[in-house]
């Protein structure tokens, strides 16, 4: 492992600084490593995905032997040089063809990983379409009942939605700025299905564009293979939300289960004989209406006082 060392100049200390926890985080790095042994099928879906995340990734030009499965020590050790939390890892053998690991860690410790299985995949470059910039945020769509089936898919929608879903930003979206959408479909436990398209904003008439979908690549289909689910008390520590990004409490307002803001009003009895109503001239009331009014309460007065 590496030494822990002090920072003796001010860049050291500002270095240092950048890898202490974070209130709001910058999007999470990830680093793409090729195994001991590879194919040519999942080397350009791993340098695709690795293209998707660019800037905020690194691709390791040689081989290490990394089984994280079996051993993660390797993997915490490049966590920790890199200052990476998620890793992409490819590998094939005659009993795991084309394989591809993804996996995530917390504190430099491994966290959580699944492993699939490339079946088929059409590289970028076989698309003879328009490619997205490099550095913009995609949208993200999964698709299909099966997400929360099991805990593999659960494990790996939630690793993907961590790698793809870029920095944290305010609630205003720049439509142009949108260039692409990541769509994975899980048909069943064991089959998904990952897509990439273009977005093409073109005239409509109306403020509003027609957007059309153009396929860009990669186009993979991925069979679920081994999981290795988060520990309790690891992934309880790596959800918990810091005490300056709770909601503070107000009084008498709550939210429901679609983030609504319901509140509670307290107002006093309402009196409706003073309730003002449509003025008609049909309803005024005349000067023998208010004199036998004031009589009758003159009456019910004088009876109270014998």
């Amino acid at each position: 492992m590496l030494r822990t060392v002090k920072a003796r100049t001010a860049a050291g200390k500002r270095a240092l600084k950048k890898r202490e926890p974070q209130t709001i985080e910058e999007a999470k790095p990830a680093v793409f490593i090729k195994g001991t042994t590879t194919s040519q099928l999942v080397m350009s879906v791993l340098k695709d995905l690795y293209s998707l995340k660019r800037p905020d990734a690194v691709l390791f030009g040689k081989r290490n032997e990394v089984r994280p499965f079996d051993d993660p020590r390797p993997l915490e050790f490049f966590s920790q040089k890199n200052d990476a939390a998620l890793f992409v890892i490819a590998s094939h053998s005659k009993k795991r063809p084309h394989n591809l690991v993804f996996a995530r860690t917390f504190d430099y410790q491994l966290l959580d990983m699944v492993e699939v299985g490339v079946e088929k995949g059409v590289p970028m470059e076989m698309f003879k379409t328009t490619k997205s910039a490099v550095g913009h945020r995609p949208l993200l769509v999964f698709s299909g009942d099966a997400w929360d089936s099991t805990d593999e898919l659960r494990t790996l929608k939630s690793i993907l939605l961590d790698m793809y879903r870029g920095a944290t930003s305010n609630d205003m979206v720049n439509l142009a700025g949108v260039e692409h959408l990541i769509c994975i479909t899980a048909e069943s436990a064991q089959k998904v299905y990952l897509r990439t398209y273009t977005i093409q904003l073109k005239k409509s008439g109306t403020r509003l564009p027609r957007v059309e979908l153009e396929e860009m690549g990669p186009a993979c289909d991925l069979v679920i293979r081994r999981c290795r689910t988060a520990d309790t008390d690891l992934w309880k520590a790596a959800t918990r939300v810091p005490k300056e990004l709770k909601p503070q409490k107000e009084k008498n307002i709550e939210r429901n289960e679609l983030g609504d803001k319901m509140g509670r009003i307290h107002m006093h009895k309402q009196d409706l004989g003073k309730l003002q109503t449509r003025k008609m001239k049909g309803l005024k009331r005349g000067p023998a209406e208010d004199e036998n009014e004031d009589e009758e309460e003159g009456q019910s007065k004088k009876r109270r006082e014998d």
